[in-house]
């Protein structure tokens, strides 16, 4: 805590990146003042309905984001049209790949959200000098990586009940990015596409729901917001060390 009052405090860093939270954890920890300067002078600050696009797969990118706010869900479609929700990203993390001219996903707000864009030409130029912005960029490259591998195991091996438990305690532990955990929020998703993501069908994934609802591991207040009584019981409930 006594970093962020320093730094609330400092004058050399932008105002708008003073007041941003998201900033301490996120890629623009590592910048010095003077590289806040320079990307504050090219960055802009959006807020997104539920369901805008921030950006589309094989559309060329041209900038690159920082969730502020908010959960972003990310798709592939196929060529026939199928599509697959392949994961989701909460504040403070980095949207985009760096030299990476065209997306690989669709990168849709699943919330209401809100992010921060910068040119990609601009961070790429400041990934080539400074070296712990791209150590930064790569520690977040690996935790994503460990993450599917984490979720390859909950999609191919777990129970419908393990999967469901699974999803509740990945938005438990990431849509705050103050706390580590929290035990009230809600769903993200709507039933549908928690069923995609979990490679379920809707009924099921109702079923599930209603399931440890009366086994009291979790209570749903009107269809979407969801208390969490026994953090470790929902942990054991997922199939979780």
């Amino acid at each position: 805590m006594e970093v962020r009052r320093q730094d609330i405090h400092n004058s050399d860093i932008p105002v708008v990146c003073r007041a941003c939270e998201a900033r301490h954890g996120g890629v623009c920890g590592v910048l010095t003042p003077e590289q806040l300067g320079e990307l504050n002078k090219h960055s802009s600050r959006h807020r997104l309905d539920t369901g805008a696009e921030v950006i589309g797969q094989g559309e060329t990118v041209v900038n690159y984001s920082n969730i502020i706010r908010g959960v972003v869900k990310l798709t592939k479609v196929m060529a026939d049209g199928r599509q697959q929700i392949v994961g989701l990203q909460f504040a403070p993390d980095f949207l985009g790949r760096p030299f990476l001219e065209e997306s690989a996903i669709t990168a849709e707000a699943a919330t209401e959200s809100e992010v921060c864009n910068f040119p990609r030409q601009v961070l790429d130029r400041l990934v080539r000098r400074t070296p712990e912005l791209e150590h930064k960029l790569h520690r977040q490259a690996l935790k994503e990586l460990d993450e599917a591998r984490d979720w390859m195991l909950t999609l191919g091996r777990k129970t419908a009940q393990e999967k469901v438990a699974s999803f509740l305690h990945l938005i438990a532990t990431h849509v705050d990015p103050e706390n580590i955990q929290t035990t009230v929020f809600d769903l993200p998703l709507s039933r549908a596409d928690i069923a995609d993501f979990l490679g379920l069908t809707i009924e099921t994934v109702s079923r599930q729901f209603t399931k440890l609802r009366k086994e009291n591991v979790i209570r749903i207040e009107n269809n979407r917001h969801v208390s969490v009584p026994d953090m470790d019981r929902l942990m054991r409930y997922a199939g979780n060390d």
